[in-house]
């Protein structure tokens, strides 16, 4: 446990009750920090007090939109981590406000603040990828490199574990649907990195354990297509789906049309990513800057779905497997 103190540093997480949240609040917790969470609703989030002792782990409301919330989140704080994303665009949360001037709005009350900084991005990252998603999420790089100084950055690859919404939700549509779309014939490549590792790598930016200013690529031990991360899941549900190869131009077209939902299954931004490989670059295995680079597991696949997929299994085998 790292105590640095009689009186432990405080930690402000920026989306701490989401699904990466709430493994680094943990993670945070019990190395000692006390932990402030601001989300957009804390009645929500009140679960995640339990995640540490009395008092150690409080939620307060903030919104990127709304810089005096953002200010009074971090007022008094040590160290910053920014989570805050989406996947796709709904009413007023749009990626610019969010990934682009929410980064840059944490960023500047961290640096007023006097506190140490960890933003969260993606492998895929680009100022100049036709994907909006991407963009903006470079863009929020940026914002927090120019604004503190030391600050480090962090892309994940796909991140998987309980409560994930790649393989939660193609598991539940493999209970209804006789087969799975791959789309652009399934071929993007992915290095899936289970949550409980990224929230390591988070926990060891606010020690101080990572390079100020550096970016760090997160990936799994294994490199898979999106037809072989399928083919996983269906084997740990225990199903037999047939795969439907849905062409790039059918993709964008389709797309275009769901992108209309309240929840959209797919969205033509979401195409343009998966258009590109989302693996970790040779440049962060040659700094080190990487899961293997800093010392830790990394936990495969085979090893985690069936420990929370086992409820899409057919009636009859609904069995939890052991760890």
């Amino acid at each position: 446990m790292v105590m640095i103190s009689e009186k432990p540093k405080l930690v402000t997480v920026f989306g701490g009750a989401g699904f990466v949240g709430r493994h680094l609040v943990l993670a945070l917790a019990r190395r000692g920090y006390r932990v402030r969470v601001a989300c957009r609703n804390p009645h929500k989030a009140i679960h995640i007090r339990t995640l540490g002792n009395v008092g150690q782990v409080q939620a307060i409301q903030a919104n990127l939109r709304y810089r005096w919330s953002v200010d009074r989140a971090v007022e008094g704080a040590d160290h910053v981590v920014n989570l805050v994303g989406i996947l796709h665009e709904s009413g007023k949360q749009r990626f610019e406000d969010v990934q682009s001037l929410g980064a840059r709005a944490v960023a500047e009350a961290a640096r007023a603040a006097g506190a140490g900084l960890t933003q969260a991005s993606a492998i895929g990252a680009d100022l100049n990828s036709p994907s909006a998603y991407a963009r903006t999420k470079a863009e929020g790089e940026q914002a927090a490199l120019e604004t503190v100084k030391g600050a480090v950055i962090i892309r994940p690859s796909i991140i998987f574990g309980p409560e994930d919404k790649f393989f939660n939700r193609f598991a539940n549509m493999a209970r209804f649907s006789p087969f799975l779309p791959l789309i652009g014939g399934g071929h993007t490549k992915f290095q899936m990195v289970y949550v409980g590792d990224v929230a390591e790598v988070y926990a060891r930016s606010v020690d101080g354990l990572l390079e100020p200013g550096a970016t760090y690529e997160l990936g799994g031990p294994q490199v898979l297509t999106f037809r072989d991360c399928m083919e996983e899941m269906l084997e740990v549900i225990q199903r037999k789906r047939a795969f439907i190869p849905i062409p790039w131009p059918i993709a964008r077209l389709q797309a275009r049309i769901l992108g209309l939902l309240p929840n959209p299954l797919l969205t033509l931004d979401q195409v343009r990513m998966l258009e590109v490989d989302n693996v970790v670059s040779e440049e962060a295995k040659r700094r080190g800057h990487t899961l293997e680079g800093l010392g830790i597991a990394r936990h495969a696949l085979h090893t985690v779905l069936p420990t929370y997929l086992w409820t899409y299994r057919p009636a009859g085998q609904f069995t939890q497997p052991q760890m």
